[in-house]
This record gives structure tokens, sequence and C-alpha cells, in this order.
């Protein structure tokens, strides 16, 4: 697959995520002591965010020359990482603009995995590992198992400092959750 395909694929072809569970239990949820590695070398302690914070969790990027799962445009929701992350990173002056003071990533594959991929697109924020799926666990995050790999359904939060405000899920397509955010920021 080339790269072009990857930032802009065919969303029409792709299937939309549908609403599987209800999240509402997120609203005014306080994020316990979870510390992460970061693609910075960091480790960050979600629990002392100061400020306001995106998170938006995805499920895995794909990296050059290596195939994604089998069938993985069939299942609805997984595809799209890359425009996500592209789309946050292409608006990150703007968020910053609407007082945002952090952004993250975050996945379930290792920081060394993540920080290929943070490299490669010159994201201007960190991706947080949660390769043991501390924070999916202590959130109650949705998840779907590809290839013996535990991955985390899309979602973003909006978060003033450890408190979730908002929350977006489903997300489809993915590469537009930036506008939805900056949005829902607009409107605050």
């Amino acid at each position: 697959m080339n790269q072009s395909n990857l930032l802009k694929p065919d969303w029409s072809k792709i299937p939309a995520p549908k609403l599987d569970v209800s999240l509402e239990y997120l609203n005014n949820f306080i994020i316990p002591e979870i510390k992460l590695q970061s693609t910075s070398g960091d480790e960050i302690d979600l629990s002392k965010l100061i400020g306001l914070t995106i998170i938006y969790v995805y499920p895995m990027t794909g990296q050059p020359n290596v195939a994604l799962p089998q069938g993985w445009d069939e299942i609805p929701g997984a595809r799209g990482c890359t425009p996500q992350s592209c789309s946050f990173r292409d608006n990150f002056s703007e968020l910053k603009n609407l007082n945002i003071k952090n952004i993250f990533g975050l996945s379930s594959q290792t920081t060394k995995y993540q920080k290929e991929m943070s490299e490669r697109l010159h994201l201007p924020y960190s991706i947080l590992s949660d390769e043991k799926l501390i924070f999916t666990n202590a959130l109650k995050l949705p998840t779907f198992k590809v290839d013996n790999m535990n991955l985390i359904k899309r979602i973003t939060l909006i978060l003033n400092n450890n408190k979730i405000i908002k929350y977006f899920y489903p997300v489809f397509p993915p590469d537009q959750n930036v506008n939805e955010v900056i949005s829902w920021l607009k409107k605050r």
C-alpha cells in the first residue's frame, strides 16, 4: 500500500464503527495516577496534567513496507490512525491557540514502535504507550483483538486537568475528528 493511500483512504469503502457501548460514565471521570511512557522519552503521569489536554486513542499505526493485519480495512473503525495523527499535527497551532496545553496520541503499541511513526510523521506532540492496557482498563475503554494484539477502539478525550470533560466516540472518519474537537472547543 502506498503512502498516499494511508493518508487519504476512501472512507466510503471502509465500514464505520457503531456506537456499541455507552461511555457516559467517562463524563467527569477523574484520571487516577497512571504513568505512561511517551515518545519524548518522558514518563507522563496523567493524573498530574494541568490545563486542557487532548488524548486521542487509536488502535495502531501501520509501518511502511509492513503489511497490516489481514482484513484490517474490514474492521469497523480500525483504519485511519495515520490520517488522524496527521490531522492533529496539521492543526497543532490552532489547537494551541484554543488553549490546549497538551496533546497526546495513545495506543497499545510499544514506545519504540510509536517512536518510528512519530518521527516519520514529524509529530509536534508525544504519543503515549499503553502497552500493558493500564489506562485502558482503568477507564474501561472498549478494545478488540486482532492477530493476538489487544487494541483499543478509537476514542478522543478532552480533559481539564485530570478530569474528562468531553469524549468523542465512535470516531469516523478519523481524519475529521480534529475538526469535531476544534468545533467543540470554539463553542465551549
